[in-house]
């Protein structure tokens, strides 16, 4: 009897939460992955197109960046979602599909290898083009294509170390609500080294936010320098205006993608460490709390769902705020910004390829001080 009303109890509380909770669907991580898989994947493309075509080593080194960001996402989301879905059509019973607990630790590393590197990835980026536009002379003798691989591999190599962390003992991995992934817990105090571990990841994602912000404000302050120097009625002068014009919003963008997709999760996991809570506790609370706490546990579970969906959603975004939205948006914007100002338009006749445009600014910034070398 006493069975039977807990089963009875888990039952209401399981209606509660899918009734309450629109955001527990099998929709999301489809959808997330098929949109993820076709943006990564033209990103590849274009930029192994575009890299054997190029002999200029600055330009390989920026194209190996973008090339290696597309990969991590795209794996990451090759790695993750069809677990996700798999726990989906399993009725939420992870236990169904991983009964021994080794694949939520799986997903686990997943999602701290691949979450910090495309993190890292991005401040990589963005210390290259603040090099770049600041002190083009430097760049240009020391940024080697060797030098771009093995700051890639290192970066890897050095978070996959951190991510097998709790597999050696530090720190844990658990099922967070609804059931469906696996993160870092944040309210385990017990575990050896578990909120080192988890205070860690969110002040390294927390550092790579800043070093990117920074870097590409200085890159945005460099650019409107040079176009102010550089400011004529010269066709160079010209392109130069536009170019800057592009790269900045191309930049605001980045920058704005990265607060909306990283901040609450970050932001998120440091209240839960000092508050003690973690999102897997959800689903005992869910059953045992009454009606108006346990609407105010949804709350804070959906967040917390919401918030590594934005992360999730970064992986998307990326190939797009990176590359492909550069010829299809930005250019646009400037052609219709430059027709209402009346401003010449001769110079864009000329056609250019969305990676021609967004590694221009490398090229463009040493021309400034020498003769371009390709």
């Amino acid at each position: 009897m006493l069975d039977a009303n807990i089963s009875k109890t888990l039952r209401e509380g399981s209606v509660t939460k899918n009734s309450s909770c629109g955001s527990v669907s099998v929709g999301f991580p489809i959808t997330m992955m098929i949109t993820g898989m076709v943006g990564n994947s033209l990103a590849l493309i274009l930029v192994y197109i575009s890299y054997k075509k190029k002999e200029n080593k600055r330009k390989k080194s920026f194209l190996l960046c973008i090339g290696s960001l597309a990969f991590i996402d795209l794996f990451g989301q090759l790695l993750t979602s069809p677990i996700v879905i798999s726990v989906y059509r399993a009725d939420l019973k992870w236990e169904l599909i991983d009964s021994s607990g080794k694949l939520c630790s799986f997903f686990g590393v997943c999602m701290t290898t691949f979450g910090l590197c495309a993190l890292f990835l991005a401040s990589a980026m963005a210390i290259e083009r603040a090099m770049a536009i600041t002190n083009p002379h430097w760049y240009s003798n020391h940024m080697k294509t060797r030098v771009t691989k093995q700051t890639l591999a290192v970066i890897f190599f050095l978070v996959l170390l951190f991510a097998l962390l709790p597999i050696a003992g530090v720190g844990k991995y658990t099922r967070q609500w609804p059931g469906t992934w696996c993160f870092i817990s944040t309210g385990d105090r017990e575990v050896p080294g578990n909120m080192f571990f988890a205070i860690t990841f969110a002040v390294l994602g927390i550092f790579s936010l800043l070093v990117t912000l920074s870097c590409n404000v200085v890159t945005i302050r460099g650019l409107i320098i040079r176009c102010k120097t550089k400011s004529g009625t010269s066709q160079s002068s010209k392109q130069w205006e536009r170019l800057t014009t592009e790269t900045v919003i191309q930049l605001l963008g980045i920058m704005c993608v990265l607060l909306i997709c990283w901040s609450p999760l970050l932001v998120l996991m440091l209240r839960m460490i000092s508050t003690q809570v973690s999102s897997h506790e959800c689903n005992s609370a869910a059953a045992t709390s009454n009606h108006t706490s346990n609407r105010d546990v949804h709350l804070d579970c959906n967040f917390f769902l919401t918030a590594i969906r934005l992360a999730s959603l970064n992986q998307i975004l990326d190939p797009w705020v990176y590359l492909l939205l550069r010829e299809i948006l930005l250019r646009k914007f400037c052609l219709m910004a430059n027709a209402v100002s009346n401003c010449s338009t001769e110079d864009r006749k000329e056609p250019q390829t969305a990676l021609d445009a967004l590694n221009k600014q490398n090229q463009d910034s040493n021309d400034l001080h020498k003769p371009q070398s390709s």
